[in-house]
């Protein structure tokens, strides 16, 4: 097992009604920024509820900040912030409003010129303008962590950011939000979730047998969940389990102690900047052909996956390996995702060396968990994808 440390400051308030419990957590006298998305908070009765628990405070909303947090629309809430003084953000939405108000905490307190600088120059952000959150779309597990990914529409970008100052103070996790969302985005959550904890997983043996053991009961949850919360939304047991295997998924935890990856995501973002492909879709095109050309720096941890997580006890390391990334293509599929890239665009030739160009320029020049993945490597994973 790897050394490592391991804090994370975020409390958790999880479970039916537990939204009216907002007003207690955040500071006496705060100006508070309600940000959110579209409509939907005020038709499945989210809004009204944040509302009522807010009642102590004076409040500033913003809405509008779309499915993938777009640099523009933020800078907009970010003059508002600065206008009416704002002292504490409450996000009330999925990942994606989660992560706008994480850039937005950087951004309050950012002393350069350009807040972009932030996304592009990698720099931590230590301490934030405080922010809450109300988790109504189980997926990214940004309720729980202090990582957010950004997109920029002017120069079709999507990058990461973080720092320790960027974990929200309390996030509220009520399940029974969950059965307002629409089947499309419930399938995106458990692919996301899904994903983000193979990214964590595979990579090689390291002797960190909890957290292997840790990463696969969140995937046996979500295979076991998935399919039940999909089919009914109103299945409260199945939601709650669905809602908290995200969040376990990304707060840190299963990641201390082992090798990472995240070339997945890496590529995946691309995908989302030039294609407008949901993130979590995304992920679904790139991993298969991930682990197919790794296969061999892989197929420890992919035979661990297919014997524990897939129950295939028979044929040798690489045979149980390669039905593992079959397991998954069809996991995928039975939840009806597609997993080429030529199945959600024509457009599709020549983004292999787009992306491949883009992470050179970038210097992101050794992706994976060793470090070896090469904009070249890139290049032909991606394609593979096609």
């Amino acid at each position: 097992m790897l050394n490592f440390e391991f804090k994370n400051p975020t409390k958790i308030i999880f479970g039916k009604g537990e939204i009216e419990k907002i007003g207690r957590e955040i500071p006496t006298g705060a100006k508070v920024m309600m940000l959110y998305g579209g409509g939907s908070i005020k038709t499945n009765g989210v809004y009204d509820q944040v509302i009522h628990a807010l009642k102590a405070f004076e409040v500033v909303e913003f809405a509008g900040i779309p499915a993938n947090p777009e640099y523009e629309v933020l800078m907009q809430a970010l003059k508002v912030i600065k206008e009416e003084k704002i002292t504490y953000m409450l996000a009330v939405g999925g990942g994606s409003v989660i992560d706008g108000v994480k850039f937005l905490s950087a951004a309050a307190v950012y002393q350069g010129e350009h807040p972009w600088d932030i996304l592009t120059k990698s720099i931590r952000t230590e301490v934030g303008l405080p922010f809450g959150s109300v988790l109504t779309l189980p997926a990214t597990g940004s309720e729980m962590n202090s990582g957010a990914v950004i997109t920029r529409a002017e120069t079709q970008e999507k990058l990461a950011m973080g720092g320790p100052g960027l974990f929200p103070e309390f996030s509220i996790l009520d399940p029974e939000v969950v059965k307002s969302i629409p089947k499309r985005q419930l399938v995106n959550g458990v692919t996301d979730a899904f994903t983000h904890v193979l990214e964590q997983y595979m990579t090689y043996p390291a002797g960190a047998h909890l957290q292997d053991r840790f990463s696969e009961s969140i995937m046996q949850t979500l295979i076991e969940v998935g399919p039940k919360v999909i089919e009914n939304p109103a299945d409260y047991e199945a939601a709650a389990n669905f809602m908290w295997s995200c969040t376990m998924a990304l707060n840190g935890l299963i990641q201390k102690g082992v090798p990472t990856d995240w070339a997945v995501h890496a590529m995946g973002h691309e995908l989302t900047a030039l294609f407008g492909i949901d993130h979590a879709r995304t992920l679904a095109i790139i991993a298969p052909s991930h682990y197919r050309y790794n296969f061999e720096a892989k197929k420890e941890k992919l035979a661990q996956y297919g014997q524990r997580v897939w129950g295939i006890h028979e044929g040798t390391v690489e045979q149980i390996a390669t039905v593992a990334i079959a397991k998954t293509e069809d996991f995928f599929h039975s939840m009806e995702i597609k997993t080429t890239l030529g199945e959600y665009t024509d457009d599709y030739e020549g983004t292999a060396e787009k992306i491949s160009k883009r992470f050179t320029e970038r210097g992101w020049l050794g992706l994976g968990e060793h470090k070896t993945l090469s904009p070249s490597d890139v290049e032909k994973i991606v394609a593979m994808s096609y």
